[in-house]
This record gives structure tokens, C-alpha cells and sequence, in this order.
């Protein structure tokens, strides 16, 4: 096996980090490095193992590596993570923990390689077939990607598992075996052990083939992207949401597409069938003054005045009462909503509170109130609509109390219990995470 895969992907001057499992695969992948390494002197490499802790043996592993790296004389970080597989299951709980810590390590300019080969392709496309998967999941696994900022590469998907043990057989590689790969209650290795032997015995030529259609399906998937990519521009707002009105009229099809680009640029995962299908039934096809939702793991779906939100989870505040005996100093608030900063006034503002009043936050008001620079009074529902102000925000926006009575809300309203008039007063500043309201 010669390096052009390496060449035709890398830069001669590259900053290259490997995730180093110390399995064939990528024993193999960080071997052929060091050797272009020594080819192209003005590059960098260097490894990094996941510590998992899932495997008796996983300190073994890891020192494992770092023997290896120093006799290779690359640099060698081992990655601690803690796997819950409770949610998604251990396979993907572990890959989503490996590829977090992974990306947290990396620096400006660095490119990541891993090290999954022909057959992991072939079984990435079983896999996904088992599951029903469209042309985006079909696709499997792409040799370039974006990790975040930074440059995913998988050198080695042309290569078959024969062509790297042929490798490291020729330079007398040493490499550890994870005893988990046996266990066919794992879908992979049950493909692994089962049903690809038979299949490559009878067609030796089934996981080309495969990557084939892989890359078919990428291909197919690249041209919607680009097909639709002004439509979608068009139908999104500043703020991330998408405008549904137009959608209403369109075929089932280009909707669906449209979606799951859309889902896919909010960073969720691929929605099935079966989801889109509920998307549209109980939240965009809903009544009008409904406030329909559908959550997707830790993030849900909503809708208000014709958008889509794509939103995280989080849990009701409506309980939260915060004391705030001291306006001098800034009052901290929960799941990352920031802080108030009392900002005294000439004139105007909230008033300041009497001697037996005592200051809260709180996250919910009910009744009627009458606002400063308002006639009359309002619910507090329809206050919040008249502001714009989309439901799930209501209850995470701070308000501020005296005793038991609503005196305001940062930026947004003063009612007339609050109001300081002509004289001197104070302003709550919210220094607030954008993203955390949303």
C-alpha cells in the first residue's frame, strides 16, 4: 500500500492530530504518518487516545499508546471520559463523548484524522439501512468533514481491514485488541462477526460496491444541498427560525427537505420519517392559538406566528423565587440566563423599594397590570403579545418584585406600582446569554 491517500489529503506544512485508539486501524493510520512525516519535515503529528474506562483493560491500552508514540517520537495525550449510555446506548454514548474530547483539544489550524476503514464504511451503510435511512444516512461516513472549526479526515476509507493488516504485518506493528469488539450484542460487531464473513466470501467485492452507493447517496444529498440552499436561505429568519407559510403549499417531498436541512444547520440530528410526519401533523398543521411542540432528545420544536423554532430543553422556572436583598451587587440567574445590575437613574425608572419591601426575582406574573405610558390595564398574556414576546420566553424572562407585587421586567415594561416618576430611580440591566433564552 503506498501513501498517494495521504498525499492527495494533506498539506505538506499540515498540523495533524490522530485519534489513537491503539487498535489496527489506527496503529496502521499513525504509522503511515510518521513515515510521511519524515517526508514532509515542515508538518506536525500528534495523538491522542480516549480513555472510555469502559474495558478492564483500558488502562493497558492507554499506556499501551503512549509507549508506541514515544517510540515513534510523537507527542501523546490520554483523554479521560464518562460514558451514560442510559439515553442513547453505550456505542453512541461513547462516540459522542470520544469526539467531544477530541474537539476540545484541538487547536487553531489543526486538522483531525480516525482511522475507519472500507469494511467500517460498508457496516456504517448496513447499519443505516437497518434503520431506514434516507440518501443522507445512506451516505455513511464522508472522507472530509468539518468537526466543529476544524477539518475532519479518514485517509484510510479505501482501504480494506486486509489491506492494513497486510501493512502492519510488513513492519511488525503491535496493536491491542478491544475484547467489546466480540460481543454481537453490539449492531456493528454482529455485522462484524456474522453477516458480512458469508457475504464477502460469496462477493469479495461487496464493501467496494457499498462504498459505492455510499457515495452515490452523498453525491445525491450534495446536489439538494445545492438546489435548495437559496430556498432554505429565503425561508430562514435573522433569528434561526423558519418561516412556514410557504412551506404549507409545497409537495410533501421538497418540505421534507427543506426541514431536514434546516434541522440539520440548528445542529440536531437527521429527524425520521415517522418524525417529520408528526412534525407537520401536531405542530405546523395545529390550530392557530395552539402552542404546539415536539422534542427531539434535549431540544424541541415549536412554533409561533408562522416560524419554527428549533429550541433547547430546558426546566420551567415558574417555581424560582431569587432574593435580591442587596442592589449594590449584580444577582446571578439560573441555566445560564446571566445576571441583573441595578443602574441607578436621575430620574425615571423603577422606584426604590421602601424599607419593608423586600426585592425578588421571579420568572411568572398572572393578572392584570397596568404598564407606565399605557392607558388602562392589560393581562399579563396579552402584555407578552404584544410584545412578541414567543411563550416558552415568558417564563424565562426576570421580573422584578416588591414583596408580592410585579414592579417590572428589564427593558421591557414598568407597571405603575413601579414607576419612580420624576424622581431619582434604578434600571435592572440584564447582561443575558442570547442562546440560553432560546
Amino acid at each position: 500500500m503506498l501513501l498517494t491517500h495521504l498525499e492527495s489529503l494533506l498539506a505538506p506544512d499540515a498540523s495533524l492530530v490522530v485519534a489513537f485508539s491503539g487498535g489496527l486501524d489506527s496503529t496502521v493510520l499513525l504509522h503511515q504518518l510518521t513515515i510521511w512525516q519524515q517526508q514532509h519535515p515542515a508538518a506536525s503529528v500528534r495523538a491522542l487516545h480516549v480513555h472510555h474506562g469502559l474495558s478492564p483493560h483500558a488502562d493497558v491500552w492507554a499506556r499501551h499508546c503512549k509507549t508506541i508514540c514515544q517510540q515513534w517520537h510523537i507527542p501523546c495525550k490520554v483523554l479521560h471520559v464518562q460514558v451514560d449510555g442510559r439515553e442513547k446506548g453505550i456505542e453512541a454514548a461513547a462516540r459522542q463523548a470520544r469526539y467531544q474530547a477530541l474537539s476540545a483539544q484541538l487547536r487553531p489550524g489543526d486538522t483531525l484524522l480516525t482511522a475507519q476503514h472500507l469494511d467500517d464504511q460498508c457496516e456504517t451503510l448496513l447499519l443505516a439501512l437497518k434503520r431506514g435511512s434516507g440518501p443522507a444516512g445512506l451516505a455513511a461516513m464522508p472522507q472530509q468533514m468539518m468537526l466543529d472549526n476544524h477539518p475532519l479526515l479518514r485517509p484510510l476509507l479505501g482501504c480494506s481491514r486486509q489491506q492494513l493488516e497486510a501493512w502492519a504485518a510488513t513492519y511488525q506493528l503491535r496493536w491491542v485488541d478491544d475484547e467489546s469488539n466480540q460481543d454481537t450484542r453490539y449492531d456493528r460487531n454482529f455485522l462484524r462477526q456474522t453477516l458480512l464473513p458469508p457475504l464477502l466470501a460469496r462477493w469479495p467485492h461487496f464493501a467496494s460496491a457499498a462504498a459505492r452507493s455510499a457515495a452515490l447517496c452523498g453525491e445525491q444529498e450534495q446536489l439538494l444541498d445545492e438546489l435548495l440552499a437559496e430556498q432554505l436561505a429565503s425561508l430562514m429568519q435573522p433569528d434561526g427560525s423558519l418561516a412556514i407559510t410557504s412551506l404549507l403549499s409545497m409537495s410533501e417531498a421538497r418540505r421534507n427537505a427543506l426541514i431536514r436541512r434546516w434541522i440539520a444547520q440548528q445542529g440536531g440530528n437527521m429527524p425520521s420519517r415517522a418524525t417529520l410526519s408528526r412534525l407537520w401533523q401536531e405542530v405546523m398543521l395545529s390550530r392557530a392559538d395552539a402552542q404546539p411542540r415536539l422534542q427531539l432528545g434535549q431540544h424541541e420544536i415549536r412554533r409561533y406566528r408562522q416560524q419554527l423554532y428549533w429550541l433547547r430543553c430546558w426546566s420551567s422556572l415558574r417555581a424560582q423565587v431569587l432574593s435580591w436583598p442587596d442592589l449594590a451587587r449584580p444577582l446571578a440567574l439560573p441555566q445560564d440566563l446571566g445576571w441583573l445590575q441595578a443602574q441607578p437613574t436621575a430620574a425615571g425608572g423603577l422606584r426604590w423599594p421602601c424599607a419593608d419591601e423586600q426585592v425578588s426575582v421571579r420568572f411568572q406574573a398572572q393578572g392584570y397590570y397596568h404598564l407606565v405610558g399605557r392607558a388602562g390595564g392589560r393581562e399579563m398574556k396579552k402584555i407578552w403579545q404584544e410584545k412578541g414576546i414567543a411563550p416558552w420566553l415568558r417564563e424565562r424572562i426576570p421580573l422584578i418584585y416588591f414583596n408580592q407585587t410585579l414592579m417590572g421586567a428589564p427593558g421591557l415594561f414598568i407597571t405603575r406600582e413601579g414607576d419612580a416618576g420624576s424622581e431619582p430611580g434604578w434600571l435592572a440591566d440584564w447582561q443575558h446569554n442570547r442562546i440560553a433564552e432560546q
